[in-house]
């Protein structure tokens, strides 16, 4: 049996959920005596970043500002961050490559490299505005295609999202699906409180906010949502900005429902927060969410106000049915934890450790080979 992968060199962006799905993992891989490098982009790490990073034993963190290939003209520094990556695997000689994004897949790397496909802006563009990418991202898709093709293995969040994936860049050589997952000590539910709640990035349309500030004022229970503000639609909603992990934990534990009717959602951490809180969920009629989380949640059209405004209404009013949903979804969540997350890539480190060992024995053998007797002179 090939031994567990024992040095994982890992990337992480500090813009948005992936760096919290990176703590998450990183840390059962800690505690599985895994060894990790992570390798931070996008922007400095924050307090409570680095905080988070700090309570993990068998990591070390090596920051840097270098923008993210989904950003605007990003190559200079995706190009400069590709040295930085190469020189830290040559440092800390790792067993597996786990890359958080597409394009550096294409390095020349000594190592097996697992991609885990998060999100791209083709289907966002796809989800969210109902088009094919613009030309200005003409070389992220370009960078995205080789970055697929060069993976040793590539993993999905969902099923749904990976079928996405391959419809715009092609089905990747091997690919894997592996659910995200957290720790359900962190969200548990609290004596619950008759208000609405609804997380994420304003400024992303994906998350479809806005919606949930056109339902507002026909619903019968305040709506507050946390996350990072942009231009605030109107609407009758407590905007609370972004929230400690602790604050947010508080205020899902004590939130009867949870309003996410996401246009675009490849998995979606904060459900899976809510659903751990013990909240109802309304979340939006799209394949991934509808995988994750079946008959656990309403589902809404993301661009229906009255449906939102129907179903939101319907579990303020019905106790009964409110409190199945919310059994519903917090059993669901509890399978969707980090130990289970951090098995199957192990499962898939060891995967690629033994295909890798395995090719290069024979590209060894085929070296050492003697020439057949019809070769010889």
């Amino acid at each position: 049996m090939t031994p567990r992968p024992r040095r994982v060199l890992m990337t992480a962006d500090t813009v948005g959920g992936v760096f919290s799905y990176a703590v998450e993992l990183t840390r059962e891989l800690s505690q599985a005596g895994v060894e990790i490098v992570l390798l931070t982009m996008g922007r400095s790490l924050s307090r409570a970043q680095r905080d988070a990073l700090s309570r993990i034993s068998n990591l070390r963190c090596l920051e840097s500002t270098f923008a993210l290939e989904w950003m605007e003209n990003p190559w200079n520094d995706v190009d400069a961050a590709s040295e930085w990556l190469l020189e830290a695997e040559a440092t800390f000689r790792p067993d597996v490559i786990h890359l958080n994004g597409f394009a550096h897949a294409a390095l020349p790397w000594s190592s097996p490299v697992l991609v885990v496909a998060h999100s791209c802006v083709a289907s966002w563009f796809r989800a969210v505005r109902g088009r094919r990418l613009p030309p200005a991202y003409f070389e992220y898709d370009r960078r995205v295609r080789v970055g697929l093709s060069k993976a040793s293995l590539v993993v999905a969040p969902t099923a749904a999202f990976l079928s996405e994936l391959s419809a715009i860049y092609g089905a990747p050589p091997r690919a894997r699906v592996i659910p995200n997952g957290i720790r359900s000590e962190e969200f548990r539910p609290l004596a619950k409180e008759p208000f609405f709640l609804a997380a994420g990035r304003l400024w992303d349309d994906a998350k479809n906010l806005e919606l949930v500030a056109r339902a507002a004022d026909r619903l019968p229970w305040p709506v507050c949502v946390v996350g990072e503000l942009g231009d605030r639609p109107a609407g009758n909603v407590r905007w609370l900005g972004v929230q400690g992990r602790e604050e947010l934990s508080e205020l899902m534990g004590r939130a009867a429902v949870f309003l996410h009717p996401a246009r675009y959602e490849p998995f979606g951490l904060a459900p899976l927060e809510a659903a751990l809180s013990g909240a109802a969920l309304v979340l939006g009629d799209i394949p991934t969410l509808r995988e994750v989380w079946g008959s656990a949640a309403l589902f809404v059209p993301p661009d229906a106000v009255d449906a939102l405004g129907n179903a939101a209404k319907q579990l303020a009013e019905n106790a009964a049915l409110r409190s199945d949903l919310a059994r519903r979804a917090r059993a669901r969540a509890l399978e969707l934890s980090a130990e289970s997350m951090a098995r199957e890539y192990l499962d898939a480190y060891r995967e690629l450790a033994r295909a890798f060992t395995a090719k290069r024995s024979r590209r060894s053998e085929m070296r050492c080979e003697p020439p057949r007797s019809e070769d010889r002179p």
